[in-house]
């Protein structure tokens, strides 16, 4: 067995959360690293319902969640049917608008679902809905029972509020960290769970959760947080979108296949931190594709790793191998054997060019009109260059007409400019 290995097999679940570079505050480092070695110990994390599906920026603590149950713990999912009625107001620098009971209830079903392809609440795991204890709460007895935990100072110090402090922030905002605090509390006297874990922004509610639990007279145990890195990309970018667009969980919003394309395009500087953050692959298979991005990059074989990886985790592994063949045939130049189904795929993304109609015209005006170029002169240069190409045919006459017939199943079109540059255009 390789050293690396051997290093690895006797690391414990904290000192592997750490090296995958999974750790970013902790509020009690040896206690956690105790609690992670207790088999059946519970943890739990929580989602706000704030649109009808969870996006990549969720998947990081989804993909920790499953690391620590497949290690023996037991995870709780919180869905914030109370939350997200409020809104969370860490790192925004404004006010969010207030959604209807209608959405939010909307929003929490289609987010259990999705939940559910990962977590199995019948066995394994805990599904819980904060509304559930909120909704017969009352204003007084909240703010008498859990407002007189807290001072207005150590509101303020939190960053979440003093960030907003000059901006201004509502009273209904600034009590989110009381609220989510009492999930906590609740959460813990339901199940004897000891442990929240979030993303690095939920640092200041975490920690309320833990404050409230200590000045609170019941029978709660101490508790614990812990969270994680804000995951941004080498071009500086927050992680989760793809050309300024949310990169969703749900087929019918992303499709596997721009999933699949999303990490297949990891930046080579970003891919070896995926690769610890998202997959279950073992450090030392890691290290493995590490030297072959750093001796043969061309071969992106750490990328083709990380695509494989996360599209099967989130969409099965029929559909990984679908997104796959979608992207050999497209860039592989044999566009016609695309399926309609294919196609479909791949024109569900803003980028895509719709035309209202399509009467035969020459090239020149049609690679204008879809605005694959800026001009006719550059496109009959482009022509003359042997640059385009229609559904994987090369356009070599500049007389060349461009009629209904073209589109594939008559609707779909795709044009390439030189190697890399790729229009889709719809009808």
């Amino acid at each position: 067995m390789p050293d690396f290995a051997i290093i690895e097999a006797i690391m414990d679940l904290y000192d592997e959360l750490k090296s995958r570079g999974l750790v970013y505050q902790v509020s009690n480092e040896e206690s956690v690293k105790k609690l992670l070695n207790i088999k059946g110990a519970s943890f739990y994390a929580g989602f706000d319902p704030s649109a009808e599906s969870l996006q990549a920026g969720n998947l990081l603590i989804i993909i920790t969640m499953k690391r620590l149950e497949r290690a023996g713990l037991k995870p709780i999912v919180l869905v914030g049917g109370a939350t997200g009625l409020i809104g969370d107001p860490s790192f925004k620098d404004k006010e969010r608008v207030l959604k209807t009971e209608e959405d939010v209830e909307k929003n929490v079903g289609a987010i259990k679902n999705q939940l559910s392809r990962f977590f199995d609440f019948d066995k394994t795991a805990i599904l819980a809905n904060n509304y559930d204890w909120f909704k017969n709460y009352s204003f007084i007895n909240f703010i008498r029972d859990i407002g007189k935990k807290f001072t207005i100072s150590e509101m303020i110090a939190k960053e979440a509020v003093k960030s907003r402090m000059e901006t201004g922030i509502s009273f209904t905002e600034f009590s989110y960290a009381l609220i989510q605090a009492y999930d906590f509390l609740q959460i813990n006297e339901k199940y004897g769970c000891e442990l929240e874990i979030g993303g690095s922004d939920q640092w200041g509610n975490i920690t309320a959760g833990i404050e409230l639990a200590r000045k609170t007279k019941t029978k709660a145990k101490e508790v614990f947080g812990l969270t994680l890195p804000l995951v941004i990309s080498a071009d500086g970018k927050k992680f989760g979108k793809s050309e300024g667009n949310a990169v969703w969980l749900d087929a019918n919003l992303t499709s596997p296949y721009h999933f699949y394309q999303f990490w297949i395009n990891a930046d080579d500087k970003d891919v070896i931190k995926f690769l610890k953050y998202y997959t279950f692959l073992s450090l030392e298979e890691i290290k493995t594709l590490e030297n072959s991005t750093t001796n043969a990059p061309e071969k992106r074989e750490a990328q083709k790793a990380l695509a494989k990886e996360v599209t099967t985790f989130v969409h099965g592994e029929e559909s990984f191998k679908n997104a796959e063949k979608i992207s050999e045939n497209l860039f592989g130049g044999k566009i016609k054997d695309l399926s309609e189904s294919d196609l479909k795929q791949i024109f569900t993304d803003s980028s895509v060019v719709k035309l209202e109609k399509m009467d035969d015209v020459n090239i020149s005006d049609f690679l204008v009109s879809a605005k694959v170029v800026d001009s006719k002169r550059q496109a009959r240069e482009d022509v003359q260059n042997k640059a385009i190409e229609i559904n994987g045919e090369k356009i070599t006459e500049v007389d060349h007409i461009v009629s209904q017939k073209d589109f594939l199943f008559g609707q779909y079109l795709i044009a390439k400019r030189g190697k890399r540059d790729y229009k889709f255009i719809s009808l």
